[in-house]
């Protein structure tokens, strides 16, 4: 019996956190892996492709700023960015989304209030992400994405 309590005690000291625990787990800089969606009728999709490029910090002090976008956005022919078409702000607004705020990390999920970004429909919001695993140098999140549905995050954290 000793033995058996033992090796518990033991799994239970090395085998890591399937959530983050607290905020302080999140701090630091990670980097996205993958994003895929599943929309309200089914579809299966990716909105910043197979490859999408993203970065979300959380600082010690409860902040954090995330970018995420498509590695093929279109660079606007008029160089000005002020100046788009139709079509290249299109391309922009469906590929990339940014936003930043304060967050806490509760009963498995992080909650993220939104302070300001590029969706304005998010700010003033408190977004949740449910942590559905967390391993030290990786975690992914599911949340309601911005156009519905369903959509699964990995991130890896940047050493």
């Amino acid at each position: 019996m000793k033995t058996i309590l033992t090796v518990i005690a033991f799994l239970a000291i090395a085998v890591p956190s399937a959530v983050a625990q607290t905020a302080k787990d999140l701090v630091g800089t990670w980097s996205l892996q993958s994003d895929v969606s599943v929309t309200s009728d089914g579809r299966k999709l990716q909105p910043f492709g197979p490859n999408p490029r993203g970065t979300a910090i959380f600082d010690s002090t409860g902040h954090f700023a995330i970018v995420v976008s498509r590695p093929d956005l279109p660079k606007f022919a008029s160089d000005n960015r002020m100046a788009g078409t139709a079509e290249e702000n299109e391309a922009i607004v469906r590929g990339s989304i940014a936003f930043f705020g304060t967050y806490s990390v509760k009963n498995g999920a992080i909650v993220q209030h939104i302070e300001g970004g590029t969706w304005p429909g998010w700010v003033g919001t408190d977004q949740k992400r449910t942590i559905t695993s967390f391993a030290n140098d990786q975690q992914t999140w599911t949340t309601v994405p911005s156009f519905g549905g369903m959509s699964e995050l990995r991130w890896s954290r940047v050493n």
